[in-house]
């Protein structure tokens, strides 16, 4: 069992998993800007493997092909988790609120075209200009 939760401490989340997910670091623009930082870092997990437990807030965003549910802490506004209409009963947990974050392991970096300059990408480690092809993207989350 994986535990996380917001910076606040009000939600918090239990994974039932055996072990850590493997992560992935998204360089667009939105990542970005939603997170103000150089990048999000995520992880996908089944949704029926996710508990949530206080004051969650919902938002969300329609675009040409998804609608994509981001669920927030309502105290301190910490960005827990996501799901989207393209990838049903997969929730894409933001990596950096797990409890054991610093054992992450970033297996692929995606839009890379608008990374920041200062970013170095490791050596070995797959890394996508836009969107990878999906089955890449599977493969290098599997590893």
């Amino acid at each position: 069992m994986l535990e996380g939760g917001c910076r606040c401490g009000a939600v918090r989340y239990t994974l039932a998993l055996d072990a850590l997910p493997s992560a992935y670091a998204c360089h667009c623009h939105q990542c970005q800007r939603w997170s103000g930082s150089a990048f999000s870092l995520q992880a996908l997990v089944p949704e029926a493997a996710l508990s949530v437990s206080g004051p969650v807030a919902v938002y969300e965003k329609t675009t040409e092909d998804r609608v994509s549910t981001q669920r927030v802490c309502g105290e301190c506004h910490s960005r827990i988790y996501n799901t989207n209409t393209r990838r049903p009963g997969v929730a894409v947990i933001r990596a950096g609120t797990l409890d054991d974050s610093e054992a992450l392991e970033c297996v692929a970096h995606i839009f890379t075209a608008t990374k920041q300059r200062w970013v170095l990408l490791p050596e070995g480690v797959p890394a996508y200009a836009a969107a990878p092809p999906p089955d890449e993207m599977k493969a290098a989350l599997s590893r």
